[in-house]
């Protein structure tokens, strides 16, 4: 079993995945039993059922270990969630994506404790963030089957009675430093490492000054490990174990910047969806291959579009040398509270994963989904939270089409590789609205330099796959050359400065993917990697 919270991570910790009991409907009903962490609609859940109800009933027995604290932490539970503990409420949240935690040191005993869930997640529900879960119990098009529930790893921590509540890592690549903001009463010391050996030291938290500079990058994922401690008048009573990068992203002269020097993003769509799990990946094994194969077919990283994925997924990303867009799971309608429940997720996902040197960029809307018919206004909110958030990434205001204010300019373009050619030669053609359905920019904002993605395009089948593409290409052969032909088109000299393919993998009844469903390669990877990682050639 794998650690769930890969950069806070304590020796002892106690899993509840596995068979609980089950149920759905208003009252309070266990008649069946399931699989956590997979969803109901799943069958590795054990019940496979796409339609389960709008809401699900969870109820398992624990002992608890021998501790002065302990928490129970949820990592996902699609979409309100009421918990109990003995039959005492502990725990309320809103939010499909982001974890929260309670803390029953008061309400549990040692052995035989109950902990009861309940899910409200209603199907129709199209004010709530989605992502690319459909509305109806049958996925169609571009949408996928929905998820109802517990969806990530719950699991017991116990703790001393102080401990350490927090970290926040900023490393300052020019400084060659990392600042650690510690939440914590009592003696800290932080330890930093690389490659084993000790290269900083501080007691307290703030400003550890390196032994040298190892940078993070997708060629060279140089990871600095950090272990903090707490201590009562001279006893440790905490420590954590925690991992940074150092590495640093901008965007300036038209360009995306890492380390310091111009870098083009060979992104590839990732869905985040799989056989048998639907938006839970079967095991840790399968979030690495998914990773490890991208990789193998050139790509430095991916848009994981419209889901906030699972902590093991940014870690593999950390370790192997993956970029990464954070985006947020889109409403389908727009309402006033719509707006409120996203900017509440997305404030916690960005609070989740902003130490996660894999995310480069923020994208947290996509295509205008779900806003208003001016959108403006929430557009400008979400950039400028973003920013306070996180100031150290750029954010994107609104992928794909209609910016705001934004850090680079993203597009969507399903065109053929012809049109692709001769429409990416100048920045005046790439932005000609003539061209789209909806303009770059909206009314009152224009081009400011920003570094121009093609942040969606391909969507390539192969002939006679049925389902849902953009376009088809006739065998394995006929697909590597259409690919080419559009790699090649971007990289001839014009404006683009980074590409995201769409997409990865086919997802059920979606074919457009550079893997099955099932992750067998349409094309030897070996073949797509040069392709990918084709130079650009500057104007």
């Amino acid at each position: 079993m794998d650690y769930p919270r890969p950069n806070f991570r304590r020796p002892r910790w106690i899993s509840l995945d596995g068979e609980w009991e089950f149920g759905a409907g208003n009252a309070e009903t266990f008649d069946r039993k399931i699989v956590v962490p997979f969803c109901p609609q799943s069958s590795l859940s054990g019940i496979g059922d796409p339609a389960p109800g709008d809401v699900v009933w969870y109820r398992r027995r624990f002992d608890a270990p021998e501790a002065e604290r302990l928490l129970l932490h949820f990592g996902a539970v699609d979409y309100r969630a009421t918990v109990w503990v003995n039959g005492e409420e502990v725990a309320r949240h809103e939010g499909g994506h982001t974890p929260f935690s309670a803390d029953i040191s008061r309400v549990a005993g040692r052995r035989g404790n109950v902990v009861a869930v309940r899910a409200e997640d209603p199907l129709a529900g199209r004010t709530i963030p989605r992502g690319k879960q459909h509305w109806t119990a049958r996925p169609e098009g571009i949408f996928y089957t929905a998820t109802t529930g517990i969806w990530q790893t719950v699991w017991l921590e116990p703790l001393p009675s102080r401990s350490i509540g927090s970290l926040r890592l900023n490393p300052d690549f020019d400084r060659g430093s990392v600042d650690v903001a510690v939440d914590a009463e009592g003696e800290v010391e932080c330890v930093a490492t690389f490659d084993g050996h000790e290269v900083g030291r501080r007691k307290g938290g703030g400003t550890i000054a390196l032994d040298g500079l190892h940078a993070w990058s997708p060629e060279s994922p140089h990871l600095y490990g950090l272990e903090v401690t707490l201590a009562d008048r001279g006893h440790e009573v905490d420590r954590v174990q925690s991992y940074f990068g150092m590495r640093r992203v901008e965007t300036r002269d038209g360009r995306f910047w890492l380390n310091g020097s111009p870098y083009v993003q060979r992104l590839v769509l990732d869905q985040g969806y799989f056989p048998g799990g639907l938006m839970t990946a079967p095991s840790d094994a399968d979030l690495r291959r998914d990773i490890e194969v991208a990789k193998a077919m050139g790509f430095n990283g991916a848009r994981k579009h419209q889901k906030i994925e699972d902590p093991r997924w940014h870690y593999w990303a950390d370790r192997l040398g993956f970029l990464a867009w954070g985006e947020m799971p889109s409403l389908r309608a727009h309402s006033a509270a719509g707006e409120r429940r996203f900017i509440a997720e997305w404030t916690d996902a960005v609070r989740r994963d902003r130490d996660h040197p894999c995310i480069v960029v923020w994208a947290p809307v996509n295509e205008s989904d779900g806003l208003s018919p001016d959108p403006t206004s929430f557009l400008e909110e979400v950039y400028r939270l973003t920013h306070e958030l996180d100031p150290t990434r750029p954010v994107v205001s609104n992928d794909g089409w209609e910016h705001a204010t934004t850090d680079l300019c993203t597009l969507h373009d399903y065109s053929t590789a012809g049109v692709l050619r001769s429409r990416y030669r100048s920045v005046e053609s790439a932005l000609d609205p003539a061209f789209r359905a909806r303009p770059p920019y909206l009314p009152g904002y224009a081009y400011r330099g920003e570094p121009i993605v093609l942040s969606e395009f391909g969507g390539v089948a192969l002939a006679g796959a049925g389902g849902t593409s953009y376009s088809e290409a006739v065998g394995a052969a006929g697909l590597l050359q259409v690919y080419q032909e559009m790699i090649e088109a971007l990289m001839d000299p014009g404006p683009v400065q980074g590409f995201c393919y769409t997409q990865l993998t086919d997802v059920e009844q979606e074919r457009n993917g550079l893997l099955t469903f099932e992750r067998k390669p349409k094309i030897d990877p070996a073949l797509l990697r040069p392709i990918t990682q084709m130079a650009k050639v500057e104007m």
